[in-house]
């Protein structure tokens, strides 16, 4: 059975302007998205394409925002990236789907599971549910997602590209 995971507005809205919404399926059972994540990625309005493409993805359970202990709130980052690790530092073994380098500093040194929208996608290669993982990631960088060239291609080489 597949672990829990958490998710943050990054990965969804790089995903969704991707039309590959689908691929947050790879990250865990079952899905959860704060209430704060939804509240930043509708703040460009009900009518926005990420919005509408989020709101489609029935396995993506809302739920509402738990208090952050101290040793989150210290890292002083968004409420988004605040509500994922909160969520999955009060219940173990879920996974935080985040991109934000802070964000990914603290769930670290919390030993809290860490996975973003790169790692969904190499997963999706690994399991050849995609033929090629490079139209995907350049796919992903067109639309506004920052990855360097190096990081992309160490992380080809990983799934054999």
């Amino acid at each position: 059975m597949a672990e829990p995971a958490v998710f943050n507005a990054s990965p969804l809205i790089f995903l969704a302007q991707a039309a590959l919404t689908d691929l947050t399926r790879l990250a865990g059972e079952p899905m959860f998205v704060p209430r704060a994540v939804i509240e930043e990625i509708e703040q460009y309005g009900s009518n926005d394409p990420t919005a509408k493409e989020i709101r489609k993805a029935d396995w993506l359970n809302v739920v509402d925002a738990e208090t952050a202990p101290s040793i989150i709130e210290r890292w002083d980052l968004g409420r988004g990236e605040t509500s994922v690790l909160t969520w999955a530092y009060n219940h173990r073994g879920t996974t935080a789907v985040l991109d934000d380098l802070a964000a990914r500093r603290c769930a670290r040194s919390l030993a809290i599971p860490l996975r973003g929208t790169l790692g969904l996608v190499l997963i999706a290669k690994q399991r050849q549910l995609i033929p090629a993982a490079r139209p995907i990631l350049e796919q992903l960088r067109r639309t506004g997602m920052y990855l360097s060239d190096r990081i992309m291609n160490h992380a080809l080489r990983i799934v054999g590209e």
